[in-house]
């Protein structure tokens, strides 16, 4: 299949089912809001090095966590517990894309959440699209993740951890309380054993573009999340 060249001035994505083998669709294009939501909407994702043009993706299989299904293992009940530990939503939005910016990652020089992208999502954040859940302890932010929202889907984008398993225990809460509002699932765009043993599962591009359309028929919770 053949890369796609956006052009700036059409909002117009080619279908995510013409991805080529690696799950690159398009080049091109921006990061306005506007452009964002129809990509998340249409399946696709941005993601690319900095000083690169904006790459846009659909991988095959795509990973995805099912709220219900998230797996607490035996080591992470006590956390779950633990009074000292307080989950939040949307307190500090900009602090965690900014500490995702700048967690190192294996085999990766840099990170792919350059100025630019952290701006992008900055400004979801501002008109209700974009929330991040959070762990503080003792007044310190020491876990969280951040992500896209939109109908009953979670496009999740970066985590990070401060201290063992905070990640996790954000995640943990957050499929909890996105599963007390029925959403469909949280796209984890790429799999990795320890989403794996968190309980995410690999589904096949069709699949997953008939998941997303069903979950963008339930209504989106725009705005600042609350626990």
């Amino acid at each position: 299949m053949p890369v796609f060249q956006l052009n700036d001035d059409s909002l117009i994505f080619p279908s995510a089912l013409l991805a080529n083998d690696e799950g690159l669709l398009a080049i091109g294009g921006k990061l306005h809001e506007d452009w964002l939501l129809t990509a998340y909407s249409q399946g696709l994702f941005p993601w690319y090095n900095a000083g690169d043009p904006i790459l846009w993706w659909s991988p095959d299989p795509r990973c995805v966590l099912l709220p219900s299904e998230v797996k607490v293992q035996k080591s992470m009940k006590p956390l779950l517990n633990n009074s000292d530990f307080e989950f939040k939503l949307d307190s500090e939005f900009e602090q965690v894309i900014d500490i995702c910016s700048k967690i190192p990652r294996n085999d990766q020089h840099g990170t792919w959440i350059t100025k630019e992208m952290k701006n992008a999502y900055i400004r979801l954040h501002e008109v209700g699209m974009a929330h991040s859940a959070e762990i503080w302890r003792k007044g310190k932010l020491v876990g969280g993740l951040y992500g896209v929202s939109i109908g009953g889907v979670f496009f999740g984008e970066s985590m990070f951890s401060h201290e063992p398993n905070m990640s996790k225990l954000a995640l943990i809460r957050l499929c909890k309380w996105l599963e007390n509002r029925d959403f469909l699932m949280i796209d984890c765009q790429v799999p990795s054993p320890h989403l794996a043993r968190m309980g995410a599962i690999e589904v096949d591009r069709i699949h997953f573009l008939e998941a997303l359309n069903q979950g963008l028929m339930q209504p989106t919770r725009k705005g600042k999340w609350e626990v």
